[in-house]
């Protein structure tokens, strides 16, 4: 007998499980990613520019870690998601049992290694002498918090294939609202620097992450806690169904040390001497700014994948068309609304992280924003089809649209628009994003000609 989790992907319109999952999906990303739009308005605004610039260049590092509990929790889900079509209530619950345990053992090996090698990859990272000991306090902090705070990464997944999507949503608000508290405490009230800010974050992830767990501690959630049966089959399929996510993280990680460089090196240029912090600086603000955008793009198609997972399972190979059609159909919106947001009002945004007396910062970062924001006609075609293509099996295809995105279409626009200096840099994201939209479309052509194939195949059986 089917759960009300699985009637709801297998019966419910389209369009109603699009506002009954993406809605509260979307607003569940958008609070993940609050936190780190908090901390950058805190930095900025308090500890100034120097500060708000060693701490972009750490925090790839710190994603690079958190990226390894999305390599299993995606990597896991899909698995996870088609067991649950196929009615296999067995494995679906071993590789979930498995994935908490990687997971963890994870975070403590990633943990040590950023602890006891923060200085040179801080360094790897563009940071000079100037930024060095503030990036490795900030980095050794979260390596410290590494085994309390990155599961809470992975039990989004978890939550919403339960069907405690709105559960799921509840726990980000509130996670945010307790880094809020905390970052007042520690930054406002104890005076303390960045190590602060990302103590106030660790506490709220591990906390968030304690209430995640806590639905199936108790045994109230679809997906029930065994003893892990690890065998290679699993592990691979974790891996090559999490690839593309992972590699797209780590890929991305790779082009911010490239970026952090040539910033670096183009800020110097520009701006003369300690010019290369105001251009790092510049570009967190761009960073941050893309949070009140890409989370919502990412919240629709990865809440979604769930839903099509399954059916994909089950071969209803038509449901998964109408589903996929409401993802493109809300994240083309998101993507519309999201350039006007960020080309209407880029200074209102670039002064939210740019404190009013650090005027360069602000006046390049407004400039900056609105060259920006145009990669977001393009950018949601990338972000769906890279989930469609997870949630189906298909790693390759997802690994290839991932890592062209993440590092390949970024050095190569780096290069081609070189010569036009540090606009060159903000413009790289459109031309990223408008070449991601060319390969998207060659491969969906490529999965719509294997639907059909299947579909036929299913009517003649």
């Amino acid at each position: 007998m089917k759960t009300k989790t699985e009637l709801m992907y297998a019966t419910m319109n389209p369009w109603k499980l699009f506002f009954v999952i993406a809605m509260p999906g979307m607003v569940s990303m958008f609070a993940m990613s609050v936190y780190t739009i908090i901390e950058g308005i805190f930095i900025g605004q308090i500890l100034g520019e120097d500060a708000f610039a060693a701490v972009n260049i750490a925090f790839p590092l710190v994603m690079i870690n958190f990226s390894i509990a999305d390599l299993v929790g995606v990597g896991a889900s899909v698995p996870i998601s088609i067991a649950l079509g196929r009615k296999d209530y067995k494995t679906a619950n071993n590789v979930f049992s498995c994935s908490i345990v990687m997971i963890f053992v994870a975070s403590v090996v990633m943990g040590c290694i950023m602890f006891f090698a923060a200085e040179p990859l801080s360094r790897t990272m563009g940071a000079d002498d100037a930024l060095l000991e503030t990036s490795v306090r900030y980095l050794r902090t979260y390596a410290l918090c590494s085994p309390l705070t990155t599961i809470f990464f992975a039990m989004d997944n978890y939550l919403r294939i339960s069907g405690y999507v709105k559960t799921s949503m509840l726990i980000n608000i509130l996670c945010n609202v307790a880094t809020l508290g905390f970052l007042c405490l520690f930054l406002f009230v104890l005076k303390m620097d960045v190590v602060g800010s990302a103590i106030a974050t660790c506490i709220s992830m591990g906390l968030s992450a304690i209430a995640a767990l806590t639905p199936f501690i108790a045994k109230k959630a679809l997906l029930k806690f065994t003893k892990p049966k690890f065998n290679k089959a699993m592990f691979k399929e974790i891996a090559a169904c999490g690839s593309p996510t992972f590699l797209n993280n780590i890929s991305g990680r790779v082009t911010s040390i490239v970026m952090n460089v040539s910033l670096m090196t183009l800020g110097v240029k520009a701006f003369g001497e300690g010019g290369g912090t105001t251009a790092v600086a510049v570009y967190a603000v761009l960073m941050y700014a893309s949070d009140f955008c890409w989370p919502l793009l990412y919240g629709i198609s990865d809440s979604l994948a769930p839903a099509i997972g399954y059916n994909w399972g089950a071969e209803d190979y038509s449901r998964v068309k109408k589903i996929v059609k409401c993802a493109y159909t809300g994240t083309a919106t998101i993507g519309l609304l999201s350039t006007s947001l960020l080309f209407f009002f880029p200074k209102t945004i670039a002064s939210m992280f740019a404190n009013a007396e650090d005027v360069l910062l602000l006046e390049v970062s407004t400039h900056a924003i609105r060259l920006f924001c145009l990669a977001y006609l393009f950018r949601w075609v990338a972000v769906t089809t890279q989930s469609f293509l997870s949630a189906i099996e298909k790693p390759v295809l997802a690994t290839i649209m991932s890592v062209s995105v993440a590092l390949l279409f970024p050095i190569i626009v780096l290069g081609s628009l070189w010569s036009l200096g540090l606009d060159g840099i903000w413009l790289n994201f459109v031309g990223v994003n408008f070449l991601a939209t060319i390969l998207a479309v060659i491969l969906l052509k490529r999965v719509k000609k294997e639907i059909k194939v299947r579909e036929k195949m299913k009517n003649i059986e």
